[in-house]
């Protein structure tokens, strides 16, 4: 009964895919020797990287938990008493000296953090197949499955491949057009200093160890991995270390990695047993049988959201063309590709039970890899997370979740012991030990809103879901979150604010402070501040706790400092007016406001929308890789849908074509250059917002839609605050058509559109008037900007748009259509 529901599932998905266009990456040359090049499988504990090489394959391989260290800390318990002392040099003007002294007491002496590694690879070699011709690879990202296929005489190979969700397996298969025809020889080859290979017994290959020490922390996470063959015919055997395979007439790869990882202060589990466990439990499978099985639990996520942007001739050519062509030519299906090839990566690295999605997801070659591969906090592990609620991937956003509260436990000491504060904190790193003191230099580590901005994502996932029980659990980590920035503020003593002080807005200094990035009450973090309070002020409310708290909480936010709007009439990123408008650095941390936070508005903050819009002119459009991917999500905001797609053109550039700036490699991978997941997943984010935004008290239907794509398309599956799905979004001429909207929990639907709409009877829509009263859509008002005598504030010129409200009960589905 399993295998017939498997076949129905499939023969159903496959029907459908077949009705819209075929969502694959495909290239007609082999990957050679660049990382880059070739194409990412994974299941959200395992990752592979299928090189498509005809004569010596190369799969190359991750495991979630594999990280040097073990269990450690890196808090510096001199900041504590030297914190006086760095306050007054700040608020004297002396942001260097206090540089230099945070750089010996806050700075850590430990762990700057530990480094995600690989395991190696394994490696397939074919003798004679050096002459080849029909040379086919792609990436299938409706399937998850990698195919490569080529001819050698008259002979035809194919080799598919996948890491199955249900079975934690990577699964290979090769088969040819004749029979007796498959022979390679296996073997491994791997970075890892303390590594061992070798076959067993019973002709399996192995490679096993322990990873690296580093940073004065002792590696210990032990790690075994198990290649087993299941050949077709033909004969397997075995040297000490590598497997061969002889006129097979097809081959089952099977792979099975595995740690001794349980949390992140216990690693006492048992590397082999799970290893066998695993492999043991898909060997008696085919690859038919795992590829349904895959395939279904795969599409249960990757199914939910439809995007169809229209079709040219522009999507004839491979993937690499394609990326070439695409700042010169229309092509919507390649925007489409790159949308869902976010959301496949996000499936793919980040599954529940799992680690999060770190910087390169789950896809790391290095052993000492750009940043550790671990989690930047200050925007880059954020962004990863952007798409999964509005996309439709809510259960991915949970291995992040997770590691929020794994911080808001071990973050508790940090701020006790470094600034003697309640609650919790972290500053810009973290990894899979959750430390969270401070790293790299007073430059960059000792911005101390890691916990601040990350417990905001626990408070999203309860805006979209709205479930009530999930907001207890997580209520201890977001007031404790508020608790750090209660007893931390201090009082600015020129302005009388509420401020941060050591304070920095993240890895950049203005030369106006000896080109130090030290200061007090820096822009992002008074928003980020101001976002915490709210929070856990409202969170409070709808579980009726600590009204005296929330009320102290409410008190101190009206004293936090207001936004700047300075000479430039930019949006000020530093307390004083010290921007440079030539300043096109990749970090534009205080836009944070705009987003991902909704406290700069277009039509409830013209005065900051302007004054963002400012910034973002000045600050340029080509930037690293993942500094476009955020570009992309404020122009959405600003609701400018062209130059928004600017930024998609300029990130869906080939690497080396933007002066000065990242883009993108022939894998799609985003480049910042070096390699970062989350220009890809910040991207994704983006369009989205582009299509829908539900941030600003109103579900806003095609806020930022770009004069390519306004002719036609249509994107059905996408998920708003309030527990509203849009079922889908149909849109001729700018206008939106037909609109269908699911309700989850009942509520007011306050809809923003661009034309006016009725119900599909022809019934009336209700013109909306004062404050929504949906709880999951009220705003909090930003404070009044204080705005320099030199700054030119004009209106924002803003298209007519139409807002409706509509009161909805749980579980109804409401369509609208164009009058």
């Amino acid at each position: 009964m399993k295998q017939i529901l498997y076949f129905l599932i499939f023969a159903a998905t496959t029907c459908f895919s077949q009705n819209r266009q075929s969502l694959k990456l495909w290239y007609n040359q082999p990957s050679g020797k660049v990382w880059e090049n070739a194409l990412p499988i994974g299941n959200g504990r395992l990752g592979a990287m299928v090189y498509g090489n005809v004569e010596r394959e190369t799969i190359q391989l991750n495991e979630h938990t594999v990280w040097s260290g073990s269990p450690n800390r890196n808090d510096n318990p001199l900041a504590l008493d030297s914190l006086a002392l760095i306050r007054k040099l700040i608020f004297d003007g002396k942001q260097k000296d206090a540089e230099r002294l945070a750089n010996r007491v806050i700075i850590t002496k430990k762990s700057h953090g530990q480094k995600f590694e690989p395991v190696g690879s394994l490696q397939l070699t074919f003798k004679g197949h050096n002459n080849f011709s029909n040379f086919r690879r792609e990436l299938d990202i409706e399937r998850a499955l990698t195919k490569t296929s080529y001819t050698v005489g008259d002979i035809t190979y194919t080799r598919e491949a996948l890491a199955s969700f249900p079975d934690r397996v990577v699964v290979m298969r090769l088969t040819a057009s004749k029979p007796a025809s498959v022979s390679f020889t296996a073997s491994f080859t791997t970075p890892q200093k303390r590594a061992t290979i070798k076959t067993t017994a019973s002709k399996e290959l192995t490679i096993f160890g322990t990873t690296s020490d580093h940073e004065t922390v002792k590696g210990m996470v032990n790690y075994k991995g198990i290649v087993r063959m299941k050949p077709e015919g033909g004969a397997l055997t075995a040297n000490d270390t590598s497997l061969t395979i002889s006129n097979a007439n097809a081959v089952t790869i099977y792979i099975s990695i595995a740690t001794n990882f349980n949390n992140y202060h216990d690693i006492t589990g048992d590397e082999n047993k799970r290893a066998a466990a695993y492999l043991d439990k898909a060997f008696p499978k085919s690859f038919a049988t795992i590829s349904l099985a895959h395939v279904a639990a795969y599409q249960k996520y990757f199914n939910r959201v439809q995007l169809d942007l229209g079709t040219t001739t522009a999507s004839n050519v491979p993937t690499d063309e394609q990326l070439k062509i695409f700042n010169t030519t229309n092509d919507p299906e390649f925007a489409k590709l790159y949308y869902q090839y976010g959301r496949y990566l996000l499936i793919s690295s980040s599954q529940p039970g799992g680690q999060a999605a770190n910087l390169q997801g789950i896809w790391n070659d290095k052993i000492n890899a750009p940043w550790d591969s671990k989690y930047t906090i200050n925007i880059n592990a954020e962004m990863n997370y952007w798409p999964a609620e509005k996309t439709n991937l809510a259960e991915l956003h949970e291995p992040f979740l997770s590691m929020v509260k794994d911080m808001s436990e071990t973050g508790q000491q940090t701020a006790k012991e470094m600034y003697g504060t309640r609650g919790w904190m972290a500053h810009h790193n973290t990894d899979m030990w959750r430390a969270t003191g401070a790293v790299d230099g007073a430059t960059y580590g000792v911005w101390n809103n890691g916990g601040g901005w990350t417990s905001q994502h626990l408070w999203e996932h309860y805006l979209y879901g709205g479930d009530k029980s999930y907001l207890a659990s997580v209520y201890p980590a977001l007031k404790g979150a508020a608790l750090f920035y209660a007893d931390f503020l201090v009082e600015h003593p020129k302005y009388h604010w509420l401020v941060l002080c050591p304070d920095e807005s993240p890895e950049n200094a203005p030369k106006a402070h000896q080109g130090s990035a030290l200061d007090a009450g820096v822009t992002m973090s008074n928003q980020i501040v101001f976002d915490v309070f709210s929070t856990a002020i409202n969170a409070a409310q709808i579980l009726h706790k600590d009204k005296a708290f929330a009320d102290t909480l409410k008190n101190m936010r009206s004293r936090l400092a207001p936004m700047h709007v300075g000479q430039y009439s930019q949006l000020q990123e530093w307390l004083d007016d010290v921007d440079d408008p030539k300043d096109n650095h990749r970090h534009i941390s205080h836009l944070y406001g705009l987003f991902p936070s909704n406290q700069i508005s277009p039509y409830r903050t013209p005065q900051l929308y302007i004054g963002a819009r400012n910034t973002l002119l000045q600050r340029g459009d080509v930037s690293t890789g993942w500094s476009m991917g955020w570009k992309v999500n404020w122009w959405a905001r600003m609701l400018d849908g062209n130059h928004a797609y600017k930024l998609i053109q300029n990130q869906l550039s080939p690497v080396g074509t933007n002066p000065g700036g990242g883009g993108t490699y022939n894998n799609l991978f985003d480049a910042h250059a070096p390699f970062q997941i989350d220009g890809n997943f910040g991207c994704t984010s983006g369009i989205t917002e582009m299509l829908m935004q539900s941030a600003d008290g109103t579900l806003h239907l095609l806020p930022a839609l770009p004069d390519v794509w306004e002719s036609r398309g249509s994107i059905a599956g996408l998920r708003a605050r309030g527990g509203f799905e849009v079922v889908s979004l149909q849109w001729k001429d700018g206008k939106v058509v037909k609109a269908v909207i699911r309700s989850t929990l009942g509520g007011n639907l306050r809809l923003r559109v661009p034309n006016e709409m009725s119900l599909n009877r022809g019934a009336a829509l209700r013109k909306a008037a004062g404050e929504n009263n949906n709880v999951f859509y009220q705003t909090v008002e930003t404070s009044t900007p204080v705005i320099s005598e030199k700054a030119t504030i004009t209106q924002p010129a803003l298209k007519q748009t139409f807002v409706y409200d509509f009161p909805t009960k749980p579980g109804q589905v409401i369509t609208l259509i164009s009058r």
